[in-house]
């Protein structure tokens, strides 16, 4: 406790950020300074690095995604593995910039989402919303000395809340303006969007996943190349393509895109499953892997630009969209939010000088600050959680 008491009367601390996505690419870590609290915080990166994971690692986490492949062995174990490597990647950017451990006060480590359940299932006469995110923190905790902050989500659905998104909070403190409305899109695995409306109040933030982001982009482009490629790489083989009109209305008209937020939704829904569903609709349209690609490509793009004009533009007039996470990387995809959102200034965070890569990292930095300092960290219009909340749990 007289460690906790030593970090909170600090007007300043160093802070590193840990963050797995849905894409499961790797970890990525952030080392922030970050000076107060709030709407007072102040924020400096100092330091971000991706950390891959290997193959063989990357295949044994995505067996946790599925029922049929996974198993409580495998989840018990790669929770404990999985905390050896969050605690190694913090361990490499303290190195990186040549400081040691004691001089980093706190770790925020989002960990991995395995599941994700925030539709409510009627049991024992409880409504019960789920999540479950493994990496253990207390492995963090005690490979690295520094005190770690981690599974942030559950608080949030243990008040109501679907765990997500928790992003919006961050960009409430780091982007709120006082003239223009801006939209923050991220587009990892599953894409979503933080609305900011001008001269805003935390209360009139506005967030939800759009759906998809490189998630099923992902998927088709590793079976239509047999596996030689995990990605599309700058949309190039988007680029080359053509996309069928036909198949994108069919996609869009999932009863997701149509729900209206606050939603969330993962691999659960849009994983595996959906992409077999989807390939078999291809076969019968006989299309080429090109024009799939660009295609579920435009999937993502289409979906965001939609669910703009259905739930935030009827709302507020968007001055300007953020694109951050690996989709800002995908060229072909960012023209084609574009083409969609002509009316609206559209521009990724390397346009503004900042890392989209970091955005995410940086964010739980952010949130362990704000529960070592009492603080609520999320917001309920976003999640749907009944009342603000201090989401982390304290590992020493």
């Amino acid at each position: 406790m007289k460690r906790l008491i030593e970090i909170y009367r600090k007007k300043e601390r160093l802070v590193i950020g840990l963050m797995s996505g849905t894409s499961v690419d790797g970890i990525d870590a952030a080392l922030v300074r970050i000076r107060g609290k709030g709407l007072d915080t102040k924020i400096e990166l100092l330091e971000f690095e991706n950390f891959s994971y290997d193959d063989h690692v990357r295949e044994r986490i995505f067996e946790l995604f599925e029922p049929s492949t996974s198993t409580v062995e495998k989840i018990c174990h790669m929770n404990f593995l999985l905390g050896e490597l969050f605690a190694e990647a913090a361990l490499k950017i303290i190195k990186k910039v040549h400081m040691s451990p004691n001089n980093v006060d706190l770790i925020g480590s989002h960990g991995q989402t395995i599941y994700h359940i925030p539709q409510i299932i009627e049991d024992l006469s409880y409504r019960i919303k789920s999540t479950f995110q493994i990496g253990e923190p207390a492995v963090i905790a005690e490979r690295t000395g520094i005190v770690t902050v981690g599974d942030f989500r559950v608080r949030d659905v243990a008040a109501g809340g679907d765990g997500a998104p928790l992003v919006p909070y961050t960009d409430y403190i780091l982007y709120r303006n006082p003239e223009n409305t801006i939209a923050l899109q991220n587009i990892g695995g599953i894409a979503n969007v933080t609305v900011l409306p001008a001269a805003c109040g935390v209360e009139d933030v506005m967030a939800f996943d759009t759906g998809p982001g490189n998630m099923v982009i992902d998927e088709v482009v590793k079976r239509v190349t047999g596996g030689v490629l995990k990605y599309d790489k700058d949309g190039h083989l988007a680029s080359k393509g053509r996309v069928n009109s036909q198949l994108l209305d069919e996609l869009l008209k999932d009863e997701y895109f149509v729900k209206r937020p606050p939603k969330t939704t993962g691999r659960e829904y849009f994983g595996a499953s959906y992409v077999d569903r989807l390939m078999e609709r291809a076969a019968r349209l006989n299309l080429d892997k090109c024009d799939l690609v660009a295609t579920v490509t435009a999937l993502t793009a289409k979906s965001i630009a939609n669910s703009y004009r259905d739930f935030i533009m009827p709302l507020y007039k968007i001055d300007r969209v953020i694109i951050s996470g690996g989709g800002s990387y995908n060229k072909t995809l960012v023209r084609m939010i574009k083409e969609y959102l002509p009316e609206v200034e559209v521009m990724t965070q390397e346009d503004m000088g900042f890392n989209s890569d970091a955005k995410e990292a940086v964010a739980f930095a952010i949130l362990a600050n704000e529960a070592i300092n009492g603080h609520f960290n999320n917001i309920p219009k976003a999640t749907g959680a009944k009342h603000p909340v201090v989401m982390g749990k304290v590992c020493m």
